[in-house]
């Protein structure tokens, strides 16, 4: 074979099919699209955890939010216990001291051991036995239920060292040693009836004004003295047999000595009512606890973003347990800076200016635009000193600004021209709170000197609205809000050392009546026309701050340094039956009146207005927040937006514009939409 044969054959052809390639690339195709469907679950699956872990730390949260409910609930049980025995053991005490006086006692002795009325069982051995036995171990048994007999607490009210509710001023006074004492509103009551408390005490009133001289079971009071004993230990309540035989000795030694320890009786009994009605007023008080009380404990770094908005300098945090959201947006529109405290805001009537007042000057400001258009300074007042504008008020026209100021006068300004118009002297104090009626022909105005007084503006007459003086309330606490040392707080006097300053002032829509704010922590109401005290109003525990009637005139909302608002329903006025107090018609008014009680705030409530559709109520305070709420007591949103008090605020009447003046002198104009 030659070598060439070797070489001789066909070239060799694959034997495989030829669409081999093709069927590979559809595998890997079909390869690349499972992995594509594997990857589009991963990212749902990702994303259901992301929900899931959301959803778990919103329950979580909640959870921290209803632990967090159950400890304030349980303090507040424990107060509110520790308060009720405390007050156990303070009445007690009271009237232990109280059957000592010889006045009182031996008033109680006249009428229920008179000629030919034969004493109780126990009192017929004289200092014998005066209850059964039976009785005895019953009350035993009540001492240790309640781990035994605690000390009463002294009530610490403004150097007030202590102060007998059941008592006289004067009687209190000699108890404690310190000389006259003074008349402190009783703070901290009993809140539930019990053994010798406050329920008791409901029941002896009720009984009608013999009730205090009537005979009672020794176990209603236990820590009673024993039955005073005569001279040469002769028992005081002989025998019925001596006793028929001569006469029981005069208990005084003439008729008007007779008349005072009657008179001091009749002041116990009155005394012993206002105590149970402030406890009513507590109770109601203790009952309405806000819908969200754990909102204002919410770190602000914590709360979802969607239910939070964060500016240069400020912050709004909406409630997140409100759903779905209705106050939808609060925006800052203008910063409007001062050279002093901003006293004082309110926008004009067509909602165009806002004026503010600060140290010795008032300033107009354009809405829209934040410009000042005019400044108003009485160059005759003098440059020594401090000269606060405490109030402005814009005439219902828009022609004149009103000014209310620290040198008791009243300065009706005619903006156009820049110049005063009249000015209204009358006030021995400070000026704290101006309003104008509706119909512009008459302005009210507040002052520190008790009164509020309601000017004419054409002729200048003057109709004093003056506290009465058998009404005032003494409460309890620190009455003074500090707000950048004193500039824009400074009422002087407090609800602890009975001052009746009047803070704020309010005319309802229809012009019919004047409400007023005072330090005495109540809130009165007069007759505009007469000026005849119609209405007071009870419940506040310090000083009252601010006040405001509703758009539709038939409530007021209060603001107050306890901490509180209250919404007092006054649809009433004038409808129901008076009484005659002090030579005036009063209505008798209990706790019942405030119907709704806002409680959120951290410090002192400065400031309170409505909304002009009567759907917001908006609060300052000296905690530097701003708070809406709405008409039922819920807490919608909290505006930190200022770096000191929020002193004044004002809502537009025209449109969702809320005004703010605060003692970091500035005032600002915030805008809010409902969702």
């Amino acid at each position: 074979m030659s070598g060439s044969a070797i070489y001789n054959h066909r070239t060799l052809q694959p034997t495989g099919s030829a669409h081999g390639h093709t069927r590979l690339s559809d595998a890997l195709e079909v390869v690349k699209h499972e992995y594509e469907a594997v990857a589009t679950e991963l990212v749902q699956a990702r994303t259901l955890r992301d929900e899931y872990e959301a959803k778990v730390t919103s329950q979580i949260n909640e959870l921290n939010i209803i632990r967090q409910a159950l400890y304030e609930l349980e303090a507040q049980h424990g107060k509110v216990r520790q308060r009720y025995e405390d007050e156990i053991g303070h009445l007690r005490a009271e009237l232990h001291a109280l059957r000592q006086l010889p006045g009182v006692q031996g008033i109680q002795q006249q009428h229920t051991m008179g000629p030919g009325v034969h004493p109780p069982d126990g009192y017929r051995n004289g200092i014998g036995e005066r209850y059964p036995e039976r009785d005895r171990e019953r009350e035993r048994e009540r001492e240790r239920e309640r781990g035994g007999e605690r000390d009463p607490k002294r009530l610490k009210i403004k150097g007030a060292e202590h102060f007998s509710p059941l008592l006289p001023p004067v009687q209190a006074a000699g108890l404690n040693g310190h000389g006259p004492a003074e008349s402190p509103r009783v703070r901290g009551l009993g809140l539930v009836g019990g053994p010798g408390g406050v329920g008791e005490r409901v029941a002896e009133r009720e009984r009608g004004p013999g009730a205090i001289d009537s005979p009672r079971p020794h176990r209603d009071h236990p820590h009673l003295p024993q039955p005073r004993v005569a001279s040469g230990n002769a028992p005081l309540l002989a025998p019925e047999r001596e006793r028929d035989r001569e006469p029981p000795p005069p208990l005084f030694r003439d008729r008007s000595e007779r008349d005072v320890a009657m008179r001091d009786v009749a002041a116990l009994r009155e005394r012993e009512a206002s105590i149970v009605r402030d406890r009513d007023v507590v109770m109601a008080d203790d009952r309405d606890e806000p819908a969200h009380p754990a909102f204002l404990d919410l770190d602000p770094t914590s709360v979802p973003p969607e239910m939070k908005k964060e500016g240069g300098d400020w912050f709004a945090i909406f409630n997140p347990r409100v759903r779905p959201r209705v106050l939808g947006d609060v925006s800052l529109v203008h910063t409007l800076v001062h050279t002093t405290v901003v006293c004082c805001v309110q926008f004009s009537a067509d909602g165009r200016y806002l004026a503010t007042g600060c140290n010795r000057s008032a300033q107009i400001y354009d809405v829209k635009t934040g410009t000042k258009t005019c400044v108003l300074v009485d160059e005759s007042a003098g440059n020594s000193g401090d000269l606060y504008i405490r109030s402005v008020r814009f005439s219902p026209d828009g022609r004149f600004l009103a000014t209310g100021a620290e040198d008791r006068q009243v300065r009706i300004w005619e903006i156009a021209k820049k110049r005063i118009r009249s000015v209204f002297s009358g006030h021995t104090q400070e000026i704290y709170s101006l309003d104008f009626s509706r119909d512009g022909r008459r302005i009210v105005s507040g002052s520190g000197d008790r009164t509020a007084r309601i000017w004419d503006m054409e002729t200048g007459a003057c109709t004093v609205l003056a506290v009465d003086a058998d009404s005032m309330g003494v409460g309890p606490g620190p009455a003074a809000a500090a707000a950048n040392g004193g500039a824009a707080g400074g009422a002087e006097g407090s609800a602890a050392s009975g001052d009746a300053g009047v803070t704020s002032v309010a005319i309802s829509p229809d012009g019919r009546y004047v409400a007023a704010g005072s330090l005495d922590t109540i809130v009165r109401i007069w007759d505009a026309q007469t000026g005849a005290l119609v209405e007071r109003l009870r419940g506040h525990r310090d000083s009252v701050y601010s006040v405001v009637f509703t758009p539709d005139g038939l409530g007021v909302v209060s603001g107050s340094l306890d901490k509180t608002l209250k919404y007092w329903d006054v649809s009433g006025l004038g409808a129901t039956k008076t009484k005659k107090e002090a030579g005036v018609a009063v209505k008798d008014t209990t706790g019942d009146k405030c119907t709704m009680n806002f409680k959120g705030h951290k410090d002192y409530v400065l400031s309170v207005a409505v909304s002009h559709d009567g759907q917001w109520i908006v609060s300052g305070s000296k905690d530097r927040g701003v708070q809406f709420w709405d008409r039922t007591g819920v807490v919608h949103s909290m505006l930190q937006g200022h770096k000191n008090s929020v002193i004044s605020i004002d809502l537009n009447p025209t449109g969702n514009l809320l005004a703010t003046g605060s003692g970091d002198n500035l005032a600002r104009i915030w805008s809010y939409a409902t969702a």
